[in-house]
């Protein structure tokens, strides 16, 4: 891949056309556009922080997490799970069980959550 491109393919937003001895998969500020992406969305942080140190089935995800609709809840678990962040488990019994956790990318991505929340709230009033 070219130096002047992201990880994705797409060219690099910061790097332009300009041409650095270091690639973009190297430099902080892709990376980090590269990570954010995977936890995009309204829904997908909620699930992470609610699924922190325990699994859960569908229904209680789904009551525990105000305001989000099967819809919106399906479909951030599926992408979850195709990035790796949860763990699907479904038991073949009657009736069907399925069982969401996070997996060990998951678990080290939650504290980092709770560590910018808690900057949030140590920094409020000086954001805008």
């Amino acid at each position: 891949m070219e130096e002047n491109y992201c990880l994705n393919g797409e060219p690099c937003p910061i790097l332009k056309n300009e041409k650095e001895e270091n690639s973009c998969q190297n430099r902080i500020d892709c990376t980090i556009m590269e990570a954010l992406k995977l936890i995009n969305g309204k829904w997908k942080l909620p699930i992470i922080c609610t699924l922190t140190d325990k699994t859960m089935r569908y229904n209680e995800l789904k009551r525990e997490i105000v305001g989000i609709t099967g819809m919106m809840l399906s479909s951030s678990l599926k992408e979850l799970e195709e990035s790796g962040i949860i763990h699907r488990e479904a038991y073949e019994e009657v009736p069907p069980r399925v069982e969401y956790s996070l997996t060990g990318i998951g678990q080290e991505l939650a504290p980092i959550l709770f560590d910018l929340g808690s900057w949030s709230i140590k920094l409020k009033g000086q954001i805008k």
